[in-house]
């Protein structure tokens, strides 16, 4: 969050010059002739003399006086430069300009210099300027527009009424939404707004089983807790849903750290500051009592703390796992990649043991029976294989955590994918899952998979949290029609850039990412929609990395500008609904993809229900497919096996469990590095190597710095890697496992001959080339 404030936030509220790559020139088509006026000024003086015209053109721009009148009219450098090509272009293209430019000019080349000087131009010029970048004439509105520095006067209700602010601050598993919800339930009337639709389902289920009415809202699903669909008193929802106009007697904001968060931190930001609610509840890490302490100060109210221990103990092994074959039940391995999942879970069922698994895409329902299956004591499943999206919002009965790896994939504040160790506060949120306060295991522990991860593990979580520093913020829809007012031909993408280069922020809040947004609103660029309509389907909760959802929605958005409903025979048309239990991984991924299409389905009937309205028949198909899906997951393994079968690239990691690459990528990449990662020798050699570890039972060295470790690509998945970026074939994946296996049967842990070595490289490049 610091990092993203640190970019966003300009120089804490001082005006600052925008961003003018952002400003795209409006096309002026030269004058062709035509009209009445086209040849007054030729007939007053002379037709212009093309030639010297471009020269006197040329000395206006060179001239210094024009660049600093230009500048202290809001033209950079860049823009002036761009504004005369645009203007002289203009003039050269076009038969005829208006008379008193070409009088200007005609004197200007005939040399009456009583009469003209290059340096009367700058008028036109400027009024061509402004024509092409209209934002110019209105640069001190669109300042006004997107200053955001004082977000709490957003929400005149909220000020309205001096609200109670009771901080619960404490670690996972430390009780303490436990006792926020338990004044949510005594109240009157309640909002609880949690980062998941999980949480929200809790939540809901928990209230109506207390006997408190209690609405559930997300971005999919309105569920009313009154048969006649009255509003209850008490309504749980995803916290983007929740209303800042409504009236409560209490309210509760779980997970306030996520305030922070790059792309959804507004969310909180927006509740914390516009909830209408006698008590706000805020759940979640100390680490933002000073920030939240600060933002209330701003509307003048005070904030009670209120702190938490955890209820069971936690402690960090000594020893890491090191093998599948040292897992117990109740144990839980987190990975950080979807094909790391795959691969531990074939390898734990190899072993005959049973496994759950949970990760992100899954459907909220498949992840509900996954728990639920794990912590069933009747289960023959007591292995979970699981991503951080265990992190909240399941309530699983884990005895030991076991992590994987401890670097993760993130993506930056400017939208860049980085590879690096996971923070304090993911390493604390997901190691606290272990030994819940009233599950069968009464203390929790966690461990690494591999021993040379242990000790920067305990560094990461004996590592104070760093304090929150700064508060989300989003441009609203009023904001964005605003800009589009005053700058009718730009782009909605366009608008968004302006806006986050013109907006002001105080050192306490910053603007969100917003890239995510962008791309949706270049990918439905060329449709015909309003602005308010654009905006929606640009807000639309989407993985953009699914080609099959970011597909599905431009089409929603082309039969939507047609004014042609989506209809459920439409949607089963497209998603070839029915569909069958899946076959292999790549299924799995396809049906994932679909639950989600529907979901968007949802989200958008909600918001446009005259043109989505078959939402009924969409649920019951979607709970069909979940079913579907659930069937799936639990023959994961066989899928896997299906897809390693078929060869199919991009499903899962060809690798047998006998097979050492995934713990073998911390030697590759060494070598990798030194020969650019795509020698088929170099790869070998590390195979080898470890298989000499393994054999000998040797402690494995620690090769490279632990700073190249966190910037490496992740452990586990080298194979997967390199057969993605086609550095490797199946069939050389295939062919490196047998000889190594050879190898290790005959007990040559050597790296072979000089002759072998550049028999198998001459082979390897032929099946490269």
């Amino acid at each position: 969050a610091s990092s993203s404030s640190s970019a966003s936030s300009g120089n804490g509220g001082a005006s600052r010059a925008p961003d003018t790559s952002l400003f795209v020139p409006v096309p002026l088509k030269p004058g062709l002739g035509g009209a009445a006026e086209e040849d007054v000024g030729a007939e007053l003086t002379r037709p212009l003399d093309k030639g010297e015209v471009l020269k006197n053109l040329n000395k206006f721009y060179k001239r210094k006086e024009i660049q600093r009148l230009g500048a202290e009219n809001g033209l950079d450098a860049r823009l002036f430069h761009q504004a005369f090509i645009s203007f002289r272009k203009y003039i050269m293209e076009s038969s005829s300009v208006s008379a008193d430019l070409h009088i200007i000019l005609n004197d200007i080349c005939c040399g009456f210099v009583l009469l003209g000087h290059v340096d009367d131009l700058f008028p036109f010029f400027l009024r061509h300027a402004k024509q092409i970048f209209p934002m110019l004439d209105c640069m001190d509105d669109l300042r006004k527009i997107s200053d955001l520095r004082l977000p709490p006067n957003w929400y005149p209700d909220a000020r309205a009424i001096q609200r109670k602010i009771i901080f619960h601050a404490g670690p996972t598993n430390s009780g303490k939404t436990y006792h926020a919800i338990q004044r949510f339930l005594s109240a009157k009337s309640g909002i609880y707004c949690g980062p998941l639709k999980l949480l929200a389902h809790e939540i809901f289920q928990k209230s109506n089983d207390a006997n408190v009415p209690c609405d559930l809202v997300t971005g999919e699903e309105r569920v009313f807790a009154n048969e006649d669909d009255r509003q209850a008193p008490h309504v749980a929802c995803t916290i983007e849903m929740c209303s800042t106009n409504t009236p409560y007697e209490v309210a509760v904001i779980d997970e306030i750290q996520m305030i922070r968060d790059p792309a959804r931190g507004w969310a909180w930001t927006r509740a914390l500051l516009g909830l209408c609610a006698e008590e706000i509840h805020i759940c979640g890490e100390p680490a933002a009592i000073d920030l939240v302490t600060e933002l209330m100060y701003t509307t003048g109210e005070e904030v009670e703390v209120r702190n938490y221990e955890r209820l069971t103990p936690l402690t960090v092994l000594d020893y890491a796992l090191e093998s599948l074959d040292n897992l117990r039940p109740g144990d839980c391995i987190v990975c950080f990649s979807k094909n790391d999942i795959y691969s531990v879970s074939r390898q734990i069922e190899a072993r005959g043991l049973e496994c759950a698994v949970i990760y992100g895409s899954l459907p909220p329902g498949t992840k509900l029976e996954q728990a639920k299956k794990f912590n069933d004591p009747d289960d023959p499943c007591k292995i979970l294989v699981a991503t951080d999206a265990i992190g909240m919002g399941l309530n699983l009965c884990i005895r030991r955590i076991i992590f994987n790896s401890i670097v993760k994939p993130t993506v930056n504040e400017k939208g860049e994918k980085e590879i690096d160790s996971i923070t304090t506060s993911q390493a604390l949120q997901i190691a606290g899952r272990a030994g819940r306060f009233g599950s069968s295991f009464k203390q929790g522990e966690v461990t690494t998979m591999h021993r040379d991860d242990l000790a920067q593990l305990k560094e990461i979580l004996s590592d104070a949290v760093p304090p929150v520093k700064a508060a989300g913020l989003h441009p609203t829809p009023e904001q964005i029609e605003m800009f589009a007012y005053h700058l009718p031909d730009a782009t909605l993408s366009n608008l968004i850039d302006i806006f986050v280069s013109l907006s002001q922020v105080d050192g306490m809040y910053f603007v969100c990412n917003i890239d995510d947004f962008k791309f949706l609103a270049d990918m439905i660029q060329h449709i015909p929609l309003n602005l308010r309509s654009r905006y929606v389907f640009c807000t639309a909760p989407l993985n953009r990395k699914e080609p099959f959802v970011c597909t599905t929605l431009l089409k929603f958005a082309r039969q939507f500008s047609r004014n042609e409903p989506l209809t459920f025979d439409w949607l089963c048309r497209h998603t070839k609904w029915p569909l069958a239990v899946p076959k292999n991984i790549k299924e799995l991924v396809h049906l994932e993809a679909v639950h989600d299409v529907f979901d968007l389905y949802l989200w958008l009937s909600y918001r446009f229900m005259d043109m989505f309205p078959d939402a009924v028949l969409v649920r019951d198909i979607q709970k069909k497919l979940d079913d579907i899906i659930q069937i799936g997951v639990c023959n994961i393994t066989k899928l896997i096996r299906a897809s390693q079968s078929a060869a199919a690239p991009g499903t899962a990691e060809a690798v047998s469990e006998d097979f050492p690459l995934s713990r073998t990528q911390k030697d590759a990449r060494v070598v990798s590095e030194r020969h650019g990662a795509a020698s088929t020798e170099a790869l070998s050699v590390a195979v080898e190597a470890a298989g000499l570890r393994r054999a000998k039972n040797s402690r494995p060295s620690r090769l490279g710095s632990r700073q190249e470790d966190v910037k490496s690509y992740g452990r586990g998945s080298l194979a997967n890697r390199l057969l993605r970026e086609g550095l490797l074939t199946q069939e050389m994946l295939r062919q490196l496992e047998s000889e190594w296996q050879d190898q290790h049967r005959s007990g040559r842990y050597g790296f072979g001959s000089k002759r072998d070595d550049q028999h198998s490289s001459k082979e390897t490049r032929k099946k490269r080339k």
